[in-house]
């Protein structure tokens, strides 16, 4: 991947325009977020391979947004990324789907259908989140108070050509994500 000029791009044609942001202080921690304009599907798919590259075992990721707008593709391409070639749906019925991929368990959640907060403790998805596992959650607000704040959030929404990603890093493990993502 070449890097140049804000521009991250594996394909001229597949450009995905960065714009970083780091707030810095003497008494709290760096926070780091990224807005990147994703062109099209080839680029959200990239944004996916991206973060599969900077996964580790622990991190919860948090993907947030309309319906349709690509949560399940940037899953998609972190899956694919690691080796799975297999189908790639999100779990809106099952709530969860479990992948074995390199060297990491990977969860993928979708709360989509949750009414009440309480269905996660129901579901008794509490001992998924271990420090282990990678857990890529969709919708994961529906999860309420019960679901701690993600290492990395990943907001996306429709834009005007295409869609915009705002990925913004909440603990050092997330930090840590986002750097590699970038480099």
């Amino acid at each position: 991947m070449e890097v140049a000029s804000g521009v991250a791009h594996h394909d001229p044609s597949q450009m995905v325009h960065c714009h970083a942001t780091w707030a810095r202080s003497t008494y709290l921690p760096t926070i780091l977020s990224v807005t990147l304009d994703l062109a099209n599907e080839a680029a959200t798919l990239e944004l996916g391979a991206r973060l599969a590259a900077a996964l580790q075992p622990g991190l919860v990721v948090s993907l947030s947004g309309e319906l349709g707008v690509g949560k399940t593709t940037v899953v998609r391409g972190c899956l694919r990324a690691l080796g799975y070639r297999g189908r790639v749906k999100s779990p809106t019925f099952t709530l969860v789907e479990v992948y074995k991929v390199s060297r990491l368990y990977l969860h993928h959640f979708d709360f989509y259908r949750f009414e009440d907060p309480r269905e996660w403790i129901d579901a008794g998805f509490r001992d998924m989140f271990d420090g282990d596992n990678v857990c890529l959650v969709e919708w994961a607000e529906k999860a309420g108070e019960h679901l701690s704040v993600a290492d990395l959030a990943i907001q996306l929404k429709h834009a005007e050509t295409g869609r915009q990603a705002e990925i913004t890093a909440h603990t050092e493990k997330g930090r840590q994500c986002l750097r590699q993502m970038n480099t």
